[in-house]
C-alpha cells in the first residue's frame, strides 16, 4: 500500500502530467483547425449559409458532421452526393421534387439565400472529417456497372473486320438529379418509372422535349421542370437514347 505522502505525490504528479498532455493536445488541435476546416475557403456566403442553417433549425431533422436529428438525410457530403442544382431545387420546393414523399417544409428562401446555403454545404463537404461519413456516399451507390453502354454489339463481318462500337458515358446529372426519383440498374428512387430500356419506347426527340418541359408533354405530371444546362440536356438525351 502507498503511504499518504506517496499517494499525494502520485496524485499530484499524475494530475500534472496528464494536464500537460491535455494542454499539448489542445494546442495541437487548435493549430490544425484552420487546415482541417479549409478556413481559407470560409467566404461571407458560407458564413451567411451557416447562419441560415441555424436560423431554420435544419439540425432538428438533419445531421451535419454527425450532430443533429436522424429523421432526415445526413448533409455533411450532400454537395458531393447531389450537386448544387438538386440542392437549389430542394430548397425551393421539396414537394415538387418528391410529390407526397417528403415532409420537409417549403421555406421562403430567396435566390441569394439558397446560394448561400449551397456555398455552406460545398465548404463543409471539403472539411477533413477523417473519413466521415463512411464511404461510399449516397451518390456512389447509384453508379451503374458498367458506366458506359454500347449502342451496337461487336460484330464481325464476312471479311473478318470488326465493327466499331460507340459508347456513351453516364452523365453526372443522372446521379445527382434523375436518380432521386428514377431507378437505373436497380438503384435509385421509386417515385418515377425505372429508366432501364427507355430507348425501346422513346426516341431522342421525345426525350429532349420531355426533359425541356414535362408538363407540356403530359399536363399534370408530377415531374418538375429541371434546370438543365444545354450540355447536361444533350448528355442525358444521348445516354437515355441507348439505355
Amino acid at each position: 500500500m502507498l503511504t499518504k505522502s506517496q499517494a499525494r505525490a502520485f496524485f499530484v504528479i499524475g494530475t500534472g502530467l496528464f494536464t500537460i498532455i491535455f494542454l499539448g493536445l489542445t494546442v495541437d488541435t487548435l493549430k490544425q483547425i484552420p487546415h482541417l476546416t479549409k478556413q481559407q475557403n470560409m467566404s461571407p456566403e458560407v458564413i451567411k449559409g451557416k447562419h441560415l442553417f441555424d436560423q431554420y433549425n435544419c439540425m432538428g431533422c438533419h445531421t451535419i458532421l454527425g450532430e443533429g436529428g436522424y429523421y432526415a438525410p445526413e448533409l455533411t457530403k450532400v454537395y458531393d452526393r447531389r450537386g448544387p442544382v438538386f440542392i437549389d431545387m430542394m430548397l425551393q420546393d421539396p414537394e415538387a421534387l418528391f410529390p407526397g414523399e417528403r415532409r420537409m417544409p417549403k421555406y421562403p428562401f430567396s435566390k441569394e439565400e439558397r446560394d448561400n446555403m449551397i456555398a455552406f454545404f460545398e465548404w463543409i463537404g471539403k472539411v477533413d472529417t477523417s473519413g466521415f461519413p463512411k464511404d461510399p456516399p449516397l451518390g456512389k451507390q447509384f453508379i451503374i456497372n458498367p458506366t458506359k453502354f454500347q449502342t451496337e454489339q461487336n460484330t464481325t463481318t464476312s471479311t473478318g473486320a470488326a465493327t466499331a462500337v460507340k459508347t456513351v458515358a453516364k452523365p453526372a446529372v443522372l446521379d445527382t438529379l434523375c436518380i432521386a426519383c428514377h431507378a437505373v440498374g436497380g438503384k435509385g428512387g421509386a417515385i418515377g418509372p425505372a429508366l432501364d430500356g427507355i430507348s425501346k419506347t422513346r426516341d431522342a426527340k421525345w426525350l429532349r422535349e420531355w426533359l425541356l418541359d414535362p408538363a407540356k408533354i403530359k399536363p399534370g405530371t408530377t415531374m418538375p421542370k429541371l434546370p438543365l444546362s444545354e450540355n447536361d440536356l444533350n448528355a442525358l438525351v444521348e445516354y437515355l437514347s441507348v439505355l
